[in-house]
C-alpha cells in the first residue's frame, strides 16, 4: 500500500489531525474564553492564507487587495447583525426609528435600497460568499483578459483596495464611515457578546477553516491544480497547449475572494464590528505575509503562519507598539530571503530529514535489527 491516499498523503493526514486536535480540542481545553475568542480572530486570518496558497503559491498571482474581499464578507455580515439590532422598538430614541443608528447621526432618514435584502439571514448568507467573488470576477476579467499579471496586478489590486477604503470612508452615512460598522448584539435573537457564544463561535469558525482547508486540497491535488503550477512556472506553454489561462486565473483568484470572505463573516461575528481598517492596503499586506512565513505552498503552513504571526503581532505591539511595523516588514523580508518557502520549508527540508535519520538510527539499535538482512537470504 502506497503513501497516497485520497487528498491526502499520510503525514498530511497526520498534519490534518494534528491541526484538529489543537484547535479543536487543546487550545478550547486549555485558554481562557477571552484568549479563545482571540485565537478565534487569528483563525479567520487563516482564511485568506489558504486562498493565497492557492492564488499565490500555486497559481503565481501575487494579490496585495485580499482586504477587499475579508472586508465585503465582513461588511455583508455585519449589514445583517447591525438591521437585527435596530429594530424600532430598540431605535425609538433616534430621530428616525427602524435604521442604524449612524444613519440617523448622518441625517438619512430612510434606509437605502441596496440595505433592504439584508433583513434576510438567507440573503446575507448568499451574499457573504456571492458579493466579494462577484468583485474578484470584475477585477480578475478586467486584468487577466488584457494579460496583465504580475507585480502589475499587485499593484492594481492594491490601488483598488485604497480606493474602496476611502469609498467606505467617504459614504459615512451608509457605511458607518471610518469607524465602521459597531455595536452588534444578536444573530437571529442568540447574543453574540456572552462568553458562552463566543465559545461557540470559536467552533464553528475552526470547523468553516478545516472545510476549506479540505476543499483548498481537493483543488490543490486536482487536475486543476497541476494546471496552476504549470501556469506559474511556464505560462506561455499552457496557453500554446489550447487552455485558455485568463479563465483559470480567474476561477482560483475568486475562490480565494470567496476563502476571504468567509473568513471575514466569521471574524465581524467574532470580535462585533467591522470597520474599512480591515479593508484597505496594510493589513492586505498583513495578510500576504501570514501566508509567506508559513509557507506559500503548505496549506497548513497558512494556517500556522495566521496563528504565529498574530499571536507575535499581539505580543510584540503590546509591550512595542511603535516598532511592530517595523518588526513586520523585517519578518516579511526575512523570510523571502532565507526561508523563501516559509516555516513549513523549514520543517521539510531540515526538521523532516533529521527526524528520519533519528528514527532510522533508533530502529538500528534495536536487538535483532542488524541480524535482520542476512535472515531473509
Amino acid at each position: 500500500m502506497t503513501s497516497e491516499t485520497f487528498l491526502f498523503k499520510q503525514r498530511e493526514w497526520v498534519a490534518l489531525a494534528i491541526l484538529a486536535v489543537l484547535i479543536l480540542l487543546v487550545l478550547p481545553a486549555t485558554v481562557d474564553v477571552f484568549r479563545l475568542n482571540l485565537v478565534g480572530k487569528y483563525l479567520t486570518y487563516a482564511f485568506v492564507a489558504l486562498g493565497l496558497v492557492l492564488c499565490w503559491g500555486l497559481g503565481g498571482i501575487l494579490s496585495l487587495g485580499q482586504g477587499i474581499f475579508f472586508g465585503l464578507g465582513g461588511y455583508c455580515m455585519a449589514m445583517f447583525l447591525k438591521l437585527e439590532a435596530s429594530t424600532p422598538e430598540a431605535t425609538k430614541i433616534q430621530s428616525t426609528p427602524g435604521i442604524p443608528d449612524f444613519m440617523d447621526w448622518n441625517q438619512v432618514t430612510e434606509l437605502p435600497f441596496w440595505w433592504q435584502p439584508f433583513h434576510s439571514f438567507g440573503f446575507t448568507l448568499i451574499a457573504i460568499v456571492a458579493v466579494p467573488t462577484a468583485f474578484a470576477y470584475v477585477i480578475g476579467a478586467a486584468m487577466f483578459k488584457r494579460r496583465v499579471g504580475g507585480v502589475y496586478f499587485a499593484i492594481i489590486t492594491q490601488a483598488v483596495a485604497a480606493i474602496l477604503t476611502i469609498l467606505i470612508i467617504g459614504q459615512q452615512g451608509y457605511t458607518g464611515g471610518v469607524n465602521g460598522i459597531t455595536d452588534l448584539r444578536t444573530l437571529l435573537g442568540w447574543d453574540i457578546r456572552t462568553d458562552d457564544a463566543k465559545f461557540v463561535l470559536y467552533f464553528v469558525n475552526a470547523v468553516l477553516l478545516i472545510g476549506c482547508l479540505v476543499l483548498a486540497q481537493f483543488v490543490r491535488v486536482s487536475k486543476f491544480g497541476r494546471l496552476l503550477v504549470a501556469m506559474r512556472d511556464r505560462e506561455d506553454r499552457v496557453r500554446f497547449s489550447g487552455y485558455d489561462v485568463s479563465n483559470f486565473k480567474i476561477f482560483v483568484f475568486c475562490l480565494a475572494a470567496a476563502f476571504s470572505a468567509i473568513g471575514g463573516a466569521m471574524f465581524t461575528l467574532q470580535v462585533g464590528f467591522m470597520s474599512p481598517s480591515f479593508v484597505g492596503i496594510v493589513p492586505s499586506i498583513e495578510m500576504v505575509i501570514f501566508c509567506a512565513v508559513g509557507g506559500r505552498l503548505s496549506l497548513f503552513g497558512a494556517v500556522y503562519g495566521a496563528l504565529l504571526v498574530n499571536f507575535a503581532k499581539t505580543s510584540f505591539s503590546e509591550s512595542f507598539p511603535e516598532l511592530w511595523l517595523f518588526a513586520m516588514g523585517g519578518l516579511f523580508i526575512a523570510v523571502v530571503m532565507a526561508f523563501p518557502f516559509g516555516l513549513a520549508g523549514v520543517i521539510r527540508e531540515h526538521v523532516e530529514p533529521a527526524l528520519l535519520k533519528f528514527t532510522r538510527s533508533v530502529a538500528l539499535l534495536r536487538p535483532g535489527a542488524a541480524a535482520a538482512p542476512s535472515s531473509s537470504k
